[in-house]
């Protein structure tokens, strides 16, 4: 951004001091008609020229910019949903391991350097509950329900950070997220 302001800057430099000359030039030519239209038609080029080259520089820049937000876009999709994918895994078995827990650490140092503050915040919180239900390293159905819990919470600080936010919706959906789990978890495991 601030080479792209120098450049117009040096831009705007240069063509004000082409005008003045061209100016001059046009002034000096009055008694020869067909060198001001020339010297009109080098004017023109030049604003032409001038214009063009600002509209592509910042055509770049955007491209750019929208480039870098889709693949962080892409970066915190794809480790958010390997991250609800471990957790998945591990109420399944219904028990956490040594090589679990490593794993679970560098999802957490990953989920450090790209989340904003919001779910770090919610994350935290997942920490904190997940390691207060898994000390013995097995998992029963009321400490599957406190990690759901958790992670739902999680969820959905995580879909306001890939969403755009709307301030308006953001507390609904959070309750309509938390009343999904807790209706799943109210049922308990299916009857055969």
């Amino acid at each position: 951004m601030k080479n792209s302001t120098q450049y117009l800057l040096i831009s705007l430099a240069t063509f004000i001091i082409g005008y003045i000359y061209l100016r001059f030039a046009y002034t000096s030519t009055e008694d020869i008609p067909f060198v001001q239209e020339i010297v009109l038609v080098v004017l023109g080029t030049i604003v032409t020229i001038a214009i063009t080259a600002a509209l592509l520089n910042k055509q770049s820049e955007v491209e750019i910019e929208k480039e870098q937000r889709v693949k962080i876009f892409d970066l915190k999709s794809n480790l958010y949903f390997d991250l609800i994918e471990f957790i998945e895994s591990i109420l399944k078995k219904s028990e956490i391991t040594e090589k679990d827990l490593i794993t679970l650490e560098f999802l957490t140092h990953k989920i450090s350097v790209i989340a904003n503050l919001d779910v770090l915040k919610a994350y935290s919180d997942f920490t904190r509950v997940f390691k207060e239900t898994t000390l013995d390293s097995k998992i029963n159905a009321l400490e599957s329900d406190a990690i759901s819990s958790e992670l739902a919470r999680l969820c959905g600080a995580i879909r306001y950070d890939l969403i755009n936010k709307e301030d308006e919706t953001s507390l609904k959906v959070q309750k309509i997220i938390d009343h999904n789990i807790q209706n799943i978890i109210e049922e308990g495991p299916v009857k055969k």
